[in-house]
């Protein structure tokens, strides 16, 4: 069982000591390193090559955002998870054009934190239901946001069965539920949903479910 490599960036001492003790005592995930504000984050990830970054939009010197740029621009393999309250929604779409994999809500559980940092590691995208209905909203009622979802470059390379793939995984439906859905095996799911991605170029879930909105294959109701 290979370990899963954390970091830890938030100003707030309670939240990175809270994870910290909640992911440190699980046999598969270490904790390499924590930083207090962005600028700091994007030297630890450069130190310590984790696997996963919990990291906080609203910190000194340099917010989330502009940390996550910088990591991902350094190493486009991490996986950036961003924290959050819901208190800025234009945080979010920032941080989904900063090209994060997911969200984490500050008010998590232990169970869901631990499932979370597992998940993203494996490759998969980390969408709150809650968070994801609030940057739908965004997209499909937002002036410039609107005006981007008429041209997706690689949408029509697509069969249709991936445009179906797309569609159920902005959804929110899993790999499992997306297979009982079109009746076809998992195993065939995961071969749409990596097609999916390689011919749109995109890293993960999370930018599919972006694509899905902006093209207008989907809509928030």
């Amino acid at each position: 069982m290979s370990t899963i490599r954390v970091a830890l960036v938030d100003d707030q001492d309670l939240v990175r000591t809270g994870f910290g003790l909640i992911l440190s005592v699980e046999d598969d995930i270490e904790i390499v390193g924590e930083a207090t504000n962005g600028r700091e984050a994007v030297e630890l990830v450069s130190r310590t090559k984790p696997d996963v970054v919990l990291m906080d939009v609203q910190m000194p010197e340099l917010d989330g955002i502009a940390a996550t740029r910088e990591v991902l621009a350094n190493d486009p393999q991490t996986r950036v998870v961003i924290l959050t309250t819901f208190e800025r929604d234009d945080y979010l779409f920032a941080a989904l054009e900063a090209g994060v994999s997911g969200f984490l809500l500050k008010s998590c559980s232990a169970d869901e934190l631990t499932a979370a940092v597992r998940s993203v590691a494996q490759g998969h995208a980390l969408l709150a239901p809650q968070l994801t209905r609030r940057v739908i909203e965004r997209f499909t009622s937002s002036g410039p946001v609107r005006a981007r979802r008429t041209q997706v470059a690689g949408l029509d390379d697509l069969t249709d069965r991936e445009r179906e793939v797309l569609v159920r995984m902005a959804q929110g439906l899993s790999n499992a539920e997306i297979a009982e859905d079109l009746v076809v095996g998992t195993a065939t799911v995961k071969t749409h949903v990596s097609r999916v991605l390689t011919k749109l170029g995109l890293r993960d879930r999370v930018q599919a479910v972006v694509v899905a909105y902006q093209a207008g294959l989907v809509s928030a109701d």
